[in-house]
């Protein structure tokens, strides 16, 4: 598993940790079951602070894409099929939503956004 922080992000490191990991579940790279690195290594591997890699990891935890069971680490959450396809409807819907904001600062009307969207789904 490659993370890779940006310093120029505008996210917070814990933040990038949590999108890169997710991102990774969504799409197949990280498999249920299997272990993620411990918080001590993954901070030792990104030079970030021990606490850091602890509050993605929480947070991931806590939307339920890993489970950590004391004394052995983390791991990809079991049967959470489900919870990854509310998650990529979760970012359909965002894309959507900037293309229809992006239309109508544009002044396209529904109607014209309805029939790019029509267009676009042939």
């Amino acid at each position: 598993m490659e993370i890779i922080i940006s310093n120029a992000s505008s996210k917070p490191i814990y933040e990038q940790i949590c999108d890169q990991i997710k991102t990774a579940i969504l799409a197949g790279d990280l498999a249920e079951g299997e272990q993620l690195p411990s918080i001590r290594a993954l901070a030792n591997s990104l030079r970030v602070s021990a606490i850091t890699t602890k509050r993605a990891y929480a947070d991931l935890e806590s939307e339920g894409f890993i489970e950590t069971v004391q004394g052995k680490g983390s791991f990809v959450a079991g049967g959470n099929a489900e919870l990854i396809r509310e998650e990529q409807l979760r970012q359909v819907e965002a894309h959507m939503t900037r293309a229809i904001d992006a239309g109508r600062a544009m002044g396209l009307t529904d109607g014209e956004l309805a029939e790019m969207f029509a267009l676009e789904l042939e």
